[in-house]
């Protein structure tokens, strides 16, 4: 394990992991469960760092059937997967928690979002500073430089730190003079 720079804790047969145990990555993932030879096999799941979850049956490392759980406790459905899509633009939250009031918007899964640090934007993961080229986990601990395409892909995609407050700002007015000389808000011809 030295060599990947995971951890391991189990059985070992020749030098392999063996039976029940785990097995930390280097990114903080972890795989609980059954291994063969050094290899998942049987049932396990892989925990990853955001709170997912991949439930599994693996056959020589490679799974064979399994279940992914987001961290919201959202499952993924391989087929029929209805979540987000043309038709239902809603978050997960707001499925099971109702929509907000008109005027307020929720604008991430998670309610308050993410505080976003200045200049950076959030790509699902972690956080991306645009002039470093740096993607960091939400611990702020390194994950990965990017490459060109993934750093226009979230340039265009992903949510930026609000430069400025946002929220519902009142129409501005605009006054205009009667033939009386009396001043007078346009927009009040209703009232």
């Amino acid at each position: 394990m030295e060599v990947t720079g995971g951890r391991c804790c189990g059985g070992t047969v020749r030098g392999r992991m063996e039976g029940r145990g785990s097995y930390t990555l280097p990114t903080g993932t972890e795989y609980r469960g059954e291994l063969k030879d050094g290899l998942f096999h049987g049932e396990g799941v892989l925990l990853f760092p955001g709170g997912g979850r991949y439930q599994a049956v693996w056959n020589r490392g490679v799974p064979a059937e399994g279940k992914y759980t987001f961290a919201d406790g959202l499952e993924y459905e391989d087929e029929k997967w209805h979540y987000c899509d043309g038709y239902d633009r809603r978050f997960y939250t707001e499925i099971c928690s109702s929509l907000k009031p008109a005027g307020i918007s929720q604008l991430t899964n998670l309610d308050p979002p993410r505080k976003i640090p200045a200049g950076c934007y959030d790509c699902g993961d972690g956080f991306y500073n645009p002039e470093t080229r740096i993607v960091i986990d939400y611990k702020l601990r390194f994950l990965r430089n990017a490459d060109d395409d993934e750093h226009e892909w979230i340039i265009r995609t992903c949510r930026k730190a609000e430069d400025e407050k946002t929220g519902h700002k009142p129409k501005p007015r605009k006054w205009v003079l009667l033939d009386n000389n009396n001043p007078k808000q346009t927009g009040d011809e209703c009232k």
